[in-house]
């Protein structure tokens, strides 16, 4: 009997801050591995993850909004996002169910035109508007440029992501698998712990706060007894005043990081996790090209598909 060909390629998940990028890869893949939450930027990484069925496999690249650069590490996430779009086999756009095609999407369109690689647009949230409603917002995006698909989906509540998967293979091409079939992601354990806990440091803090903050994991090592795994990290922020805000009053704040951070491991790595966090200041590290890379966010890696 003749073997059944498999279709294998990457995707990127392209769109502005905050439409659903993240929750949509988590969606498709089946697990938490990109962190969400409501504010911009939560997404610093290229992050890849992986799907495989009958048919193939398809790796996700989730990259970080595009979005105007402030600083430095603004640049390097715009960077991560723009190069990726030229080295991938399809690309998602996903944008929200809106007839206003503001300036961001024109910036994203006019990135798009420049590749010659098979787009198609994903319009999200569709679980918040009425169903009639979902061809006038394809209208106002469908001229824009030549879309390869048009798929409306709800990231959160998994609505039409099946129809999503099977416009992506069209355009995968025939190959073998690149990874083992229960493979979910390439980044390493630390990784994700560092940004399970940022994640929740983000749902916890004010607006201001967060954008500032990384997160670094010193210390990862299972007890003898494989009973537990104790985890030593260290949350940075910009200025002193913040430090107080994330430690909180009597070290409330970060007591809740903490362990809203430790369930999310625990029911990851399914194994009881003794968390210590500490709160180090490092002034201005977002332009900081040194501590940039010290924290996490390494170009030359990032290219690296």
């Amino acid at each position: 009997m003749e073997e059944k060909q498999t279709k294998t390629g990457f995707v990127t998940i392209i769109g502005r801050p905050n439409v659903g990028k993240s929750t949509l890869m988590n969606k498709l893949i089946g697990q938490k591995v990109a962190i969400t939450s409501n504010k911009p930027q939560t997404t610093r990484n290229k992050i890849k993850t992986v799907y495989t069925d009958e048919q193939g496999q398809i790796i996700f690249v989730d990259t970080p909004g595009i979005h105007k650069a402030k600083n430095k590490l603004g640049d390097y996430m715009v960077n991560v996002a723009e190069r990726t779009l030229t080295e991938v086999d399809v690309i998602l756009w996903l944008v929200e169910p809106t007839t206003y095609v503001g300036a961001g999407e024109q910036h994203i369109v006019s990135q798009l035109k420049q590749t010659k690689t098979p787009v198609i647009l994903v319009i999200n949230k569709i679980d918040t508007i009425k169903k009639e409603e979902v061809l006038k917002f394809i209208a106002a995006y469908k001229d824009l440029m030549d879309f390869a698909e048009i798929v409306p989906v709800s990231a959160r509540t998994g609505n039409n992501t099946d129809e999503l998967i099977r416009s992506i293979y069209k355009y995968l091409p025939y190959g073998p698998m690149y990874y083992d079939e229960d493979t979910l992601t390439d980044q390493p354990m630390r990784q994700i712990v560092a940004e399970l806990i940022r994640e929740k440091a983000l749902h916890a803090l004010d607006e201001e706060i967060p954008h500032g903050i990384a997160v670094t994991v010193e210390r990862m090592k299972e007890r003898p007894d494989g009973t537990v795994v104790d985890i030593d990290a260290t949350i940075i922020c910009e200025r002193e005043s913040h430090k107080g805000i994330i430690i909180g009053k009597q070290g409330a704040m970060l007591k809740k990081i903490g362990s809203n951070a430790r369930y999310e491991i625990e029911k990851m790595m399914e194994q009881k996790v003794n968390l210590k966090l500490w709160v180090k200041v490092r002034k201005e590290w977002r332009d900081n090209d040194l501590l940039i890379k010290n924290f996490g966010y390494d170009a030359k890696k990032e290219f690296e598909l």
